[in-house]
């Protein structure tokens, strides 16, 4: 499912900023870290480049099909929220083009770690405010 943004959120979505994961945890209560993402307006998938080890990444494996995340990024009493299904992959193609789309947002690559993921979101859901 691909969704509608306006061209300003979409803008908004490229800025260099930071943002929260929030993951469900095996127990069910939240987590939330700080990310750093990219946004493919074209095919509705965020990527957020991690370990494998990181919680998140586990939140999110441990979720299974059903594991929903939701991206937030915030600049004053602007943001973006994006909803969806999370999954995790070390699939050398997608990660490749994870880390291209991250370098070229944010001016360098990610931290290069030996366990390093993606995580997934196929976004169907965005809440938007002042963007």
């Amino acid at each position: 499912m691909r969704i509608t943004l306006t061209a300003t959120a979409r803008d908004f979505l490229a800025l260099p900023l930071a943002a929260t994961l929030t993951t469900l945890r095996p127990d069910g209560t939240p987590h939330v870290a700080p990310v750093r993402f990219t946004f493919d307006a074209a095919t509705g998938l965020a990527r957020v480049a991690t370990r494998a080890s990181a919680r998140k990444a586990r939140n999110v494996s441990a979720g299974g099909p059903a594991a929903r995340v939701a991206l937030c990024q915030a600049d004053g009493f602007r943001w973006t929220t994006l909803e969806g299904r999370a999954s995790v992959t070390a699939d050398p193609v997608r990660l490749a083009e994870a880390v291209r789309r991250y370098t070229a947002r944010y001016g360098a690559a990610p931290p290069e770690v030996p366990d390093l993921v993606v995580v997934e979101i196929a976004v169907d859901r965005a809440l938007v405010l002042n963007v």
